[in-house]
């Protein structure tokens, strides 16, 4: 089981299908298109934070549970990479103190639930996708989601770059798996062959180590 996380935009998703198709494994995607309450948050974030990562929440612990009990898959993003999300929020504001207590204490009762679920304890390997913030807002505008973009609410920009500058201390801490970091700038997988082949061989190379290591 592979992992992927990185930013708004970072391009999991793409990377979730050029990889799964590529170890012929199946993809979890995130539900974002079909989110009643993605729209809900961008115009109302205060109101519909917390609200927001429980509904996140719960759709990852069942992805993962399901991810865990089969033999091969790619995941574009995890529960290990949810509280990033609520606690940036909590910091800007938009949840109370109680909200914050309440989640800590589900999402520790879903972790300690995991290794009962299914015979694979955890993931096999996060890839963490990085970008700069210049190409987080051009996917995020290419994929053209109007309540995600910056000339709709200009207070976006605050909150994608705080978003931007929790990855790599979320990156260092997370402990789950063995883990690798992909430059999005530098190798652009989504739109260049030649970089998705790269980054193909980046991964095959990393999960041949981790064979050999077993």
């Amino acid at each position: 089981m592979i992992v992927l996380s990185g930013t708004i935009g970072a391009g999991k998703s793409s990377l979730a299908t050029i990889l799964s198709k590529h170890l012929g494994t199946e993809p979890f995607y995130e539900q974002v298109d079909n989110n009643p309450v993605l729209p809900l948050f961008y115009a109302d974030p205060k109101q519909y934070a917390f609200l927001l990562q429980i509904y996140f929440l719960n759709k990852r612990f069942d992805a993962i549970k399901q991810a865990l009990g089969n033999d091969n898959n790619v995941l574009d993003r995890s529960i290990y990479e949810d509280s990033l999300f609520f606690h940036m929020n909590a910091d800007m504001g938009r949840a109370t103190q109680e909200e914050v207590e309440v989640y800590d204490e589900l999402l520790d009762n879903m972790m300690q639930e995991l290794p009962y679920a299914a015979d694979k304890k955890a993931p096999d390997l996060l890839i963490q996708i990085d970008v700069s913030y210049d190409k987080m807002l051009e996917r995020i505008q290419k994929r053209g989601r109007d309540y995600e973009q910056i000339d709709q609410d200009p207070s976006l920009v605050e909150y994608y770059k705080n978003l931007l500058s929790r990855y790599d201390k979320w990156f260092e801490d997370y402990d789950h798996s063995p883990k690798m970091r992909i430059n999005g700038d530098e190798l652009d997988f989504v739109e260049n062959e030649d970089d998705q082949r790269k980054v193909l061989e980046l991964i095959d190379a990393e999960i041949k180590k981790r064979d050999m290591l077993k």
